[in-house]
């Protein structure tokens, strides 16, 4: 059975349009989404240029807080200082594994509940939605506590209540290996941003046709190929929508870094790192360093999903 999706709609311009131009319409339209999206996006941009553009610039000096008169510049002396050094690429790997399981996890669970809450009964639809939606409205310092609460050795119930199974005790110290930290970080992220996943994930079951449902169920597709054929495929632009928040969101882990380990036990993501380096160590040059390299690894995670869903998103919304 072949994917269902709806064609591209082909657009075609008016005869009196000139070749290569817009149509008159079409550029009303462009200027309607400047006048509206147009203050917000120079409002963002000089709020976050300037932060930008000043680390770039500390990061090229040999610059320490506490002896500012020892300050020189050192060209990209801090950047070879950084990569070359195994701490930079042991925090890269925990923060990559961090992104990769809440992400691969949360798109899951967020997929079913975004099925839930679309085929929930009318009358209880907003009763479960908000339901689900609560997680994501906690703080993420105030989640992080309350997870670190439930698995501490001193004052948790986890290892009492969940004594039965197999490696669990009552003298399992979830924050004393490096591996059992990861778990009880994922864990607490995938509970705290599932619900933003799925809220996205239902915007685009909203958007799949019903009437490709229904031709597939007559042509004998079962619920699994109707799922793999028809709705996944007509929600590509959504599904990447999704992952490209939650990875670039997953990606600056630092709040339940910081609650739960303090970065103990190779536990350290890069967002961690560049405030150690900043603000623990006062080392302004080498932690803005970290930071431009964070920036331009959140840049290439957005540009390696964009360019490889390849949705068009104008075409994907029908225009």
């Amino acid at each position: 059975m072949s994917t269902t999706t709806l064609p591209p709609t082909k657009k075609t311009e008016p005869v009196s349009a000139p070749k290569g131009g817009i149509t008159d319409r079409a550029r009303g339209e462009r200027k309607l989404g400047w006048m509206l999206a147009g203050p917000a996006f120079f409002v963002m941009l000089a709020v976050t240029a300037y932060p930008i553009l000043q680390a770039l610039y500390e990061s090229l000096f040999s610059y320490r807080l506490t002896d500012p008169d020892n300050r020189a510049f050192n060209g990209l002396t801090n950047y070879g200082v950084i990569l070359s050094d195994s701490l930079w690429w042991q925090s890269i790997a925990v923060t990559l594994f961090i992104t990769v399981v809440t992400v691969a996890v949360e798109l899951v669970l967020g997929f079913g509940l975004a099925m839930v809450m679309a085929k929930a009964l009318s009358s209880i639809r907003p009763v479960v939605r908000a339901a689900i939606l609560i997680p994501y409205a906690v703080i993420t310092v105030v989640s992080a506590f309350a997870w670190q609460f439930a698995f501490d050795i001193n004052t948790g119930f986890v290892n009492s209540w969940f004594a039965w199974i197999p490696g669990v005790s009552a003298d399992t110290d979830w924050f004393g290996d490096k591996w059992l930290s990861l778990l009880v970080i994922c864990l607490a992220e995938i509970w705290k941003t599932t619900p933003f996943i799925s809220l996205l994930l239902l915007a685009g079951l909203a958007q799949v046709p019903e009437v490709l449902q229904e031709a597939a169920q007559v042509d004998g597709a079962t619920w699994w190929q109707r799922l793999w054929r028809v709705t996944i495929p007509n929600m590509k632009a959504a599904i990447m929508v999704a992952l490209l928040f939650r990875s670039l969101d997953a990606f600056r882990v630092f709040d339940s870094i910081f609650i739960m380990t303090g970065g103990a036990n190779g536990t350290e993501s890069v967002s961690f790192l560049a405030y150690r380096q900043t603000i623990a160590r006062l080392e302004i040059g080498l932690g803005s360093a970290v930071s431009v390299l964070l920036f331009i690894s959140v840049m290439l995670i957005a540009l390696v999903f964009i360019k490889g869903f390849k949705v068009d998103l104008s075409q994907a919304r029908g225009e």
